[in-house]
């Protein structure tokens, strides 16, 4: 890669209370000072890949192409899992083999992965809980640098890869699930568009856990406030949400929690 100021984002666990994510920044800036450096979010929950993963999903195509994404949430850091990097059709991927970049590697077209192995391209001394300062973010910046990826390890056949829970789709009811909870307390699905218009009916009904929710409708001023309704987010899923209000808290619902849509059928 040769672009000297190439966009590098960041998505972590971290919050913004502690240094951690400034830090991380510096070490960037230190070895690429002209690096253009992106919060994707840093309020991922602790420990929790798949709402990593599909947030640097929805995320990775709205960039431009050759920028490289860090992702760090690493339950495993210190221990087996491998650090990587992922070229793709439209930029690379960086962070640790535990599947919190396999979705988005999916959805960018993934060429090659290497073990981030090159001990020279650390941060030293490596720290065996800020894997974020002394090995992603020195990779992120070397690499936006020119440094090639083949520098940085050996190739890799398979990486970790995540899967998202399959829809389960019986007669005129398909059944889903929420997947992740935005900070709105909207509740996102496994149920795309193109899932819904695939019913060959004049219309269809959407429940969470038995309970009817409006919908699904083109905005959210389609019902009143306080009222839930199911709509197709920014994520292009059907999200569950209340108007003004938090779906989460008004369902004690959250990643698991069953959705399903259902064919309506009308007399004539």
């Amino acid at each position: 890669m040769s672009v000297r100021s190439p966009v590098i984002t960041l998505l972590t666990d971290f919050g913004i209370r502690d240094a951690y994510v400034g830090i991380m920044k510096g070490v960037i800036l230190g070895i690429n000072p002209d690096a253009r450096v992106v919060d994707l979010t840093h309020d991922i929950p602790p420990q929790q890949v798949r709402p990593a993963a599909l947030i640097l999903r929805s995320a990775v195509r709205f960039f431009p192409p050759g920028t490289i994404h860090v992702a760090v949430v690493d339950p495993g850091v210190g221990a087996s899992r491998r650090p990587i990097l992922i070229e793709t059709d439209a930029g690379c991927l960086i962070g640790p083999d535990n599947g919190v970049l396999s979705l988005a590697a999916a959805t960018l077209g993934r060429r090659a992965v290497r073990a981030i192995e090159n001990e020279t391209l650390f941060r030293h001394p490596v720290s065996q809980t800020f894997h974020g300062r002394d090995v992603f973010a020195p990779a992120a910046a070397h690499l936006s640098c020119g440094v090639g990826a083949e520098s940085f390890g050996p190739p890799l056949e398979t990486i970790v890869e995540l899967a998202v829970p399959a829809l389960r789709r019986a007669g005129s009811t398909l059944t889903g699930e929420v997947i992740a909870v935005d900070h709105f307390g909207n509740l996102v699905t496994n149920i795309d568009a193109d899932a819904i218009l695939s019913f060959p009916a004049p219309a269809v009904s959407v429940s969470i856990e038995g309970k009817r929710v409006a919908g699904p409708v083109r905005a959210y001023s389609a019902v009143p406030e306080g009222v839930a309704l199911a709509i197709v987010g920014s994520w292009g899923m059907v999200e569950i949400a209340v108007r003004n209000g938090s779906a989460a808290q008004t369902f004690a619902a959250g990643p698991g929690t069953p959705v399903t849509v259902v064919v309506e059928t009308r007399d004539t």
